[in-house]
């Protein structure tokens, strides 16, 4: 996905929830999943499936500013070829309690707080964590913490990245504070988990389109809505609610 202005982001979504967003000649990756399709265990007699490789291998990548990591407790947002890849990463933006895990390059953010990344223009972007929750209200003890990020400049469109959220009053409290945003990189996908009696872990498709809708946001790139077994939607669901919503033409599917 490109765009014609000056500055603008390019977002290119490689599959699940990993994107490479290109803003202000920065190169800055989300959630890292790199393996090859296969089981993970997950607790006792669970497994998550990945089911399709990613459009690029980890290789390919290239040179990267940042990483974006929603939170590193679940493989299909952080599996063993993303982990290995965090290291070479300058800084890797995520949950206090994941940073404290990961250690090194880590940098914990809490809910607005913010952290300034050098541009190659002598510039700089803020990346700003902000709210999300992986499941109802009460989730954190079964799916983790998980946190979202906001990326902004004075010369630069923004970009609101959802992160493992499932809560549409986390993304108005959002869109009060930041919005509208120009760029929204939306996870989706409608996970659920018999833990949580079939609560969503994320947003559904129809939610998605809510929450781009409160965004305000003019382009819309959905992720997280593919290659893992436990995915209960997929592009085709997404494009059915944003087309219902009227929201088509803001909608940037690969």
């Amino acid at each position: 996905m490109s765009d014609s202005r000056a500055g603008a982001a390019r977002v290119r979504v490689f599959g699940g929830p990993t994107a490479l967003i290109e803003i202000g000649g920065l190169r800055i990756l989300t959630d890292p999943t790199f393996d090859e399709p296969g089981d993970y265990e997950v607790g006792p007699g669970m497994f998550l499936s990945k089911t399709a490789s990613a459009a690029v291998q980890a290789s390919e990548i290239g040179h990267l500013d940042a990483v974006l990591l929603s939170h590193d407790e679940h493989p299909d947002n952080l599996d063993h070829a993303g982990r290995a890849l965090l290291p070479n990463v300058p800084v890797v933006y995520t949950t206090e309690s994941g940073a404290r895990r990961l250690g090194g390059n880590a940098l914990g953010l809490a809910p607005w707080d913010a952290h300034e990344l050098p541009r190659p223009d002598g510039g700089r972007l803020t990346v700003t964590g902000v709210p999300a929750r992986h499941g109802p209200e009460g989730c954190e003890p079964v799916t983790g913490d998980v946190i979202g990020f906001a990326l902004s400049a004075p010369d630069l469109p923004s970009v609101y990245v959802s992160g493992d959220n499932a809560s549409l009053e986390l993304v108005q409290e959002i869109a009060d504070r930041l919005g509208p945003v120009d760029t929204a990189v939306i996870f989706a996908g409608a996970v659920r988990t018999p833990l949580l009696d079939q609560a969503l872990l994320t947003l559904n498709s129809e939610q998605a389109a809510t929450a781009a809708a409160m965004l305000g946001a003019r382009r819309i790139v959905p992720a997280h809505v593919d290659s893992w077994s436990h995915f209960t939607e997929g592009p085709d669901d997404i494009l059915a609610a944003f087309t219902a919503a009227g929201l088509a033409e803001r909608l940037y599917l690969d």
